[in-house]
């Protein structure tokens, strides 16, 4: 039971950052019906930029405090990205938008490659240390030690999911989302901007990739130009897992997700002496994918069409 209720700490700690990056993934699926498999390497690239501004801080010797050090590595990340989010639908996407479907997804697929090598060019092969800037603010209950850095995580991400779900259904850019979502045509006819709205998709999407991207290397103490892809994997089957398309869908399916994979790594391994512990992790998501796509191609809460965003 112990190690029950530390894995599921752990799930949902995982499963929040799943879910952020889910969300880019489903509001551009919501209005495109494009799987934008670049989206990984968007939270790749805010882990880089804020650990290269946060390095660079820190190697001044300039006394601030840790908060400020991150916040302002934080602060670089988002509008970098938004930027980059922008770049990537207006050259790779918006020219492809009435094309065979198949071309937007070898595009995408391409882009993702693009945004490796050109971090790779530009950070290098290595593995970036995040600096050890926070203290550990271990708090126990019990046998269950939760941090306070998983506590922000976890936090931040409910917040920044319930301001996503208000602004698309309580603002005017939500609406015209949700109407560029059910019809494109018929939504440009009644006065909305529709490239408008699908570039704020993308910007909205990668500013949340950001923030992922900072609490990955955060978590983890660590990033590198390959990270992206395999979270990016791993937040694309959340999507598909709560219902892609599904603003909700994606915030359960990655919150699931970070468990199933918890579980399946430290409980159900220490059941099986190890034979499936933490060197199987990433079977148990995909295992997960299979599933779903036999038995419920729509996912948990399925694709809501008057909803989607």
């Amino acid at each position: 039971m112990d190690i029950l209720l530390q894995q599921i700490v752990n799930g949902l700690v995982a499963g929040s950052i799943y879910a952020l990056v889910a969300l880019g993934y489903t509001m551009v699926y919501g209005i495109l019906g494009l799987i934008n498999f670049a989206h990984g390497e968007v939270v790749m690239f805010g882990a880089m930029i804020a650990l290269a501004v946060i390095q660079a801080l820190v190697g001044t010797g300039i006394a601030l405090p840790p908060a400020v050090i991150i916040g302002l590595g934080l602060l670089a990340a988002i509008p970098s990205c938004m930027l980059l989010g922008f770049a990537i639908e207006r050259i790779a996407y918006r020219p492809l938008r009435h094309a065979p479907r198949l071309a937007p997804l070898i595009t995408a697929i391409g882009m993702s490659i693009v945004l490796q090598n050109v971090a790779m060019i530009i950070w290098g092969r290595r593995y970036i240390t995040f600096p050890a800037l926070l203290p550990p603010g271990l708090h126990q209950f019990g046998s269950v030690v939760v941090t306070d850095l998983q506590i922000f995580i976890v936090l931040l991400a409910l917040l920044l999911m319930a301001g996503l779900e208000w602004l698309v259904q309580r603002t005017s850019l939500g609406r015209a989302m949700r109407a560029t979502s059910q019809n494109r045509e018929i939504a440009g006819l009644m006065g909305i901007n529709i490239n408008t709205v699908i570039s704020a998709t993308f910007i909205i999407g990668s500013a949340l990739a950001a923030v992922a991207g900072v609490m990955v290397s955060a978590y983890y103490g660590i990033a590198h130009y390959y990270m992206g892809f395999m979270l990016g994997l791993k937040a694309f089957t959340a999507a598909v897992l709560g219902g892609i398309g599904n603003l909700r869908g994606a915030m359960l399916g990655g919150v699931l997700l970070g468990l199933i994979e918890s579980l399946g790594a430290g409980y159900i391994g220490d059941l099986t002496g190890g034979v499936f512990g933490s060197n199987y992790q990433d079977v148990f998501a995909f295992f997960v994918l299979i599933l779903v796509l036999v038995f419920r191609p729509s996912g948990l809460l399925g694709e809501r069409l008057a909803d989607r965003a």
